[in-house]
């Protein structure tokens, strides 16, 4: 193992280097280009092939990331590496030669769309490698320059990039040791979204063979949104929204400017989380009619994407501290006050409410927080396992409920180090606590790993008796698997 590994790829060799992890060797292939750099005339164009290389080319680094701004504040540690040539795959294997035929795990991050990083060090697949699989994390364009709508450009880079990473494993992965027709697409939070879009796209479907999404965030933007958001931008840019106008702001500056091109008009503390349940984000894939026919989960009910199997979950409280500042504030108003404000529909309120009485002991931001999460990401799981009914293929549902010490609550990302088995990645702690425990990770890791080896991750699917769903984390003496895990959730799924 003193030579360091090298392979050849399609459009030429790469060198990586060794690392061993409990005992187990393996090879990280760092920072490699599935197509050219989106600059220049490229800027807005659809991802391109890149070009053959002569020599073999370094791979035991990252490449440049599309994010831009690591300042610390984000839950996941995303650091930025500058450059231009930022659509890179990162491919960690144990095997890297075509003698083996191992399953493919392909991770898209999360970011809400607009931030987020391949080369995060909570996304390192040391641990899926010493377990036999080989890992691909990849990188897209965000925010506008990835999603905008744009007069004379392609819709939807952002997702024409995932579409060209997958292409890319399709071609390449055997000589790294992986199987193409043993694919898994993964992705948490907006990489969960993606992970949906995909399975409801049509273009999408020779591409992998299963999927697993984790708190997924449907970024589905119709048109009108997608326009009027561009203006904006455009309006406070100053220039016109055409591609001739974005193309001559640099990247740096529309980044900037998208967030308060997509504020909600309205004012008042409150206006963000309705902007935020009402409208849905402003940059996030958009249904064009044509790369996206229809809303995602519309797609997944007409059957795109039901000969695949899937497992989806969340944790139990992905944004219920989003209103912990308002504490004070909202002890003197009534849960059923509060959740008006947001839920308008007095049957449904009525009926979320019962659902959740238990919860109303926290009080009333635990209330309102908990109904972000339901509408946001607890709710999709539901639509989406019953948009499924009739698939040929299975789906499973999770709920991760362990309580982090840190926070006295199962918040939003607390779940990935535990799926990756990297409870001592960098900012772990601070989510976790100093103790994370290990054999919550052994079976969140063992049961994806158990999924993408097998097809199986251990308990009855949804499909098999709806509302069923595996609970990691759950309070000592209960149930692992519960008949309906989602009730909390179900009075908003219509």
């Amino acid at each position: 193992m003193t030579a360091p590994p090298v392979v050849t790829t399609a459009s030429g060799a790469v060198r990586g280097v060794w690392r061993e992890h409990d005992g187990a060797a393996s090879a990280a292939f760092l920072g490699i280009p599935f197509a050219q750099p989106p600059v220049g005339p490229l800027r807005f164009a659809a991802p391109v092939p890149v070009e053959p290389w002569e020599g073999t080319r370094d791979a035991t680094t990252h490449g440049p990331t599309v994010h831009r701004t690591d300042d610390g504040m984000t839950i996941i540690p995303e650091p930025v590496v500058p450059g231009d040539s930022t659509l890179n795959v990162d491919v960690f294997t144990p095997r890297p030669d075509a003698s083996g035929r191992l399953p493919v795990l392909v991770y898209i991050h999360g970011g809400g769309f607009t931030s987020g990083t391949p080369a995060s060090s909570w996304y390192d697949g040391r641990a899926f490698n010493r377990d036999g699989v080989v890992t691909v994390t990849i990188s897209y364009r965000l925010g506008f320059d990835g999603f905008g709508a744009i007069e004379g450009a392609p819709t939807n880079r952002g997702v024409r990039d995932w579409l060209a990473a997958l292409e890319w494993v399709q071609q390449n992965i055997a000589v790294f040791g992986g199987d193409p027709g043993r694919v898994t697409i993964a992705g948490q939070s907006a990489g969960g979204g993606a992970v949906l879009t995909l399975l409801s796209m049509p273009a999408a479907q020779h591409l992998f063979h299963s999927a697993l999404a984790l708190s997924a965030a449907i970024g589905d933007v119709q048109p009108d949104r997608a326009a009027a958001a561009a203006r904006r931008l455009a309006a406070l840019a100053g220039v016109a929204p055409t591609r001739d106008g974005f193309a001559s702001v640099p990247e740096e500056r529309l980044y900037a400017l998208q967030e308060a091109a997509g504020r909600p008009e309205a004012t008042g503390r409150l206006a963000p989380v309705r902007a935020l349940l009402d409208e849905g984000p402003p940059w996030g894939p958009l249904v064009d009619g044509e790369l996206l026919p229809r809303p995602t989960l519309e797609g997944l009910a007409a059957g795109i994407g039901a000969d695949k199997p899937l497992v989806l979950g969340t944790t139990d409280d992905e944004f219920t501290g989003v209103l912990d500042g308002m504490k004070n504030t909202l002890r003197w108003l009534p849960a059923s006050v509060a959740v008006s404000l947001v839920l308008r529909d007095r049957r449904i309120r009525r009926a979320y409410l019962a659902a959740n009485r238990a919860l109303r002991r926290r009080g009333t931001a635990a209330v309102l927080g908990r109904f972000v999460t339901d509408r946001v990401f607890r709710s999709v799981v539901v639509r989406a396992a019953d948009a499924r009914r009739d698939a040929t293929a299975p789906t499973w549902v999770y709920r991760f409920s362990w309580p982090s010490p840190a926070s006295g609550l199962a918040t939003h990302c607390l779940d990935v180090p535990f799926w990756f088995d990297h409870l001592d990645a960098e900012r772990v702690a601070a989510v976790a606590g100093s103790a994370p425990p290990q054999a919550l990770a052994d079976a969140l890791h063992g049961s994806a790993v158990a999924y993408l080896r097998d097809g199986d991750p251990g308990w009855m699917p949804w499909s098999t008796r709806p509302g069923t769903a595996r609970v990691f984390g759950g309070a000592p003496g209960t149930p692992d698997v519960v008949t309906d895990g989602y009730a909390g959730a179900r009075p908003l799924v219509s």
